[in-house]
């Protein structure tokens, strides 16, 4: 081979590990969560990107995935993509059946049926080159497109069930291992006056965390009267400083909560959701914890 091919032939190499077949560009978790001073979007990348992480959840312990689930979009999907090394950020993807129902659609057919939705469910919990079912703890590449949605980047499919709209998760490495999570204050997430830190170059603050693994300590709840899958509650550190906690549809919400000592430690994932959907994106953030095992 002479040294033009080789040339040639490095650069076709970087090149695919940068563009995917449909013109996908692969992105850092950093780079797509990137926000201005208003907590809107700040990322102007491609149509498609590409991230790669360890998934953090299964998506049934977030929302109800099941087809014409309660909910307003019916059964609905999601999950959280860490990033890893330096990427010190994370991406959640998110999926729903009733399309149809949103103000801009409002036609049925926009929205998928209970067969077509469980033929979602099933192409996108599992590996399309191997039909491996993904698990928390799996390291992936995702390739997507997305929108903004109340203070972060989410893969979707845009509320459009057309085929060309489909993300695509794929296997890297099973069982690569869950990330150890952080340790975090209340005092790094909230200021003196109990309000949310929000810094925009997200290197400090609820920013820092967000869509990651991070562990607080030594925390307890304010209140633990509405403990089930899918509650609300909130936990303080007894300094004044106060939390949202959601709490997933896990089958160990189910334990009774009376068991539960009043001074504990609580793992989960630091979300975003802003309430009424109007910048400035600075607060409403959250932690959701997937699960609970009774210890």
């Amino acid at each position: 081979m002479n040294r033009k091919n080789w040339i040639f032939l490095v650069f076709a190499v970087v090149l695919s590990s940068m563009v995917g077949a449909e013109g996908a560009v692969q992105v850092t978790h950093e780079e797509f969560q990137a926000v201005n001073a208003d907590g809107t979007s700040a990322f102007s990348g491609p149509e498609t990107v590409m991230l790669e992480g360890i998934i953090l959840n299964a998506p049934e312990h977030f929302l109800d995935p099941a087809p014409g689930a309660p909910a307003y979009m019916g059964g609905q999907w999601q999950i959280y993509i860490q990033g890893e090394g330096d990427d010190h950020a994370g991406t959640a993807l998110w999926m729903g059946q009733y399309y149809g129902k949103l103000p801009w659609l409002t036609h049925p057919e926009d929205s998928y049926n209970d067969s077509e939705w469980v033929g979602e469910l099933c192409r996108i919990n599992h590996d399309p080159n191997t039909s491996y079912l993904f698990h928390p703890g799996d390291r992936v590449r995702v390739t997507g497109k997305y929108l903004f949605y109340k203070g972060k980047q989410n893969i979707n499919e845009q509320h459009d069930k057309a085929p060309e709209n489909d993300f695509t998760i794929e296997l890297l490495d099973p069982a690569a291992g869950m990330p150890q999570p952080e340790v975090v204050t209340l005092d790094e997430l909230k200021d003196v006056n109990n309000n949310f830190i929000f810094d925009q170059t997200r290197n400090s603050g609820c920013e820092y965390f967000q869509s990651r693994l991070i562990r607080i300590n030594g925390v307890s709840f304010v209140n633990a009267a509405s403990w089930g899958p899918d509650a609300a509650l909130e936990i303080t550190n007894g300094s004044g400083k106060t939390l949202p906690v959601l709490l997933g549809f896990g089958a160990g919400f189910n334990l009774d909560p009376n068991d539960l000592s009043p001074v504990f430690d609580v793992i989960g994932i630091l979300d975003q959701e802003d309430k009424d959907g109007n910048p400035p994106f600075t607060g409403d953030y959250r932690l959701f914890v997937p699960n609970y095992d009774g210890n």
